[in-house]
């Protein structure tokens, strides 16, 4: 655990049960109320039970811990967390961060590099492997809800989360707990789902399935269907005239990752399948649940659904400023 991040987040961490203040335990953290332990276990203080609905997260996680992490020679992450939150390296550095759903720490791996110190939450014990990849940087990671985070109100300058909330029983319900957390004037990303296209109705069907087997089982059915419908694709779509056709046909009724790197492509497909909860958004409902926080100036990014804000330096009743970005007009109706 890095001492240090350690050291500057500990007064804003609260009980999940009383709101309370914690103090560092030799186990972890207790509350000074309730006298709760939260214990560490692998340099990650758990606030949620063993289990979890997002134990398949965990696992796969595991599996692929430094899959998605950009190297010397790939970036693919920087350029994913630049097109689906709109920040720039200036916007971040120096700042404290927090990552819903950290993962593996793909995101938080950027903007650390970037120079923002980065707290990471996840539901499931993937934490673990996020605090083992960033063990070197300003990275603190907690096994923790969505729904029940130990932080005091307006304790970040900026929170994103990518890609996770809709996996959460109640995705607009998991956005509205953030926006209280952020500093006055501090800014909130999130990157879900689009409800906009329909090329995943086969995957929904089959998902009924396969969130309910158990995701080695999964995992492993997945690490031979997905080489198979990935080169029947791809065969296909070298033929001449009919190819093309026949090779989309496929892959709308049997949807796998089209991603070039052939771990990437499992961990996609596995992602998908997995998931207890899996909800799409559209723009107009993702800026009402923004409005409905008070956040201003409401812009979207470059890949649907991607939508930021900014909390008001003042109060709502006393923010001059105008009720909505003049992007909420434009911004739904160019990505739809």
């Amino acid at each position: 655990m890095n001492p240090r991040l350690s050291d500057e987040i500990s007064p804003r961490l609260r009980c999940i049960r009383c709101q309370a203040t914690l103090a560092p335990d030799d186990s972890g953290y207790r509350c000074l109320s309730c006298r709760q332990l939260f214990p560490a276990v692998h340099d990650v203080v758990r606030f949620v039970p063993e289990r979890t609905y997002a134990d398949s997260f965990g696992y796969q996680w595991h599996c692929y811990s430094t899959t998605q992490l950009d190297s010397s020679r790939a970036y693919g992450s920087e350029q994913d967390f630049r097109r689906r939150t709109g920040f720039k390296p200036e916007d971040l550095k120096g700042k404290l961060v927090l990552d819903v759903g950290c993962g593996t720490g793909r995101f938080a791996e950027v903007a650390t590099r970037w120079g923002a110190q980065v707290i990471g939450v996840d539901l499931s014990a993937a934490a673990e492997v996020a605090a083992k990849n960033l063990a070197q940087r300003d990275f603190l990671s907690f096994q923790a809800d969505v729904f029940a985070l130990p932080f005091a109100p307006e304790t970040f300058d900026y929170i994103y989360s990518l890609g996770v909330l809709h996996h959460t029983p109640s995705c607009e319900q998991a956005f509205k707990v953030l926006p209280q957390l952020l500093k006055p004037g501090g800014t909130i990303a999130v990157w879900l789902y689009s409800a906009y296209n329909h090329w995943y109705r086969f995957a929904d069907i089959y998902r009924k399935i396969t969130h309910r087997m158990s995701i080695g089982a999964l995992h492993r059915t997945l690490q031979v269907a997905v080489p198979f419908f990935y080169g029947l694709d791809r065969g296909l779509g070298k033929l001449p005239l009919l190819g093309r056709p026949a090779a989309g046909v496929v892959h709308h009724v049997f949807p796998v990752s089209r991603h070039p790197d052939r771990a990437t492509r499992v961990l996609d497909t596995l992602d998908w399948y997995s998931p207890t909860y899996q909800s799409k958004h559209t723009y107009e409902q993702v800026f009402r649940w923004f409005e409905a926080c008070g956040l201003k100036d409401l812009s979207v990014a470059e890949i649907p659904i991607a939508v930021r804000g900014r909390r008001p330096l003042v109060s709502p009743s006393r923010d001059p400023e105008p009720e909505a970005s003049s992007m909420y007009a434009s911004g739904p109706v160019m990505n739809a």
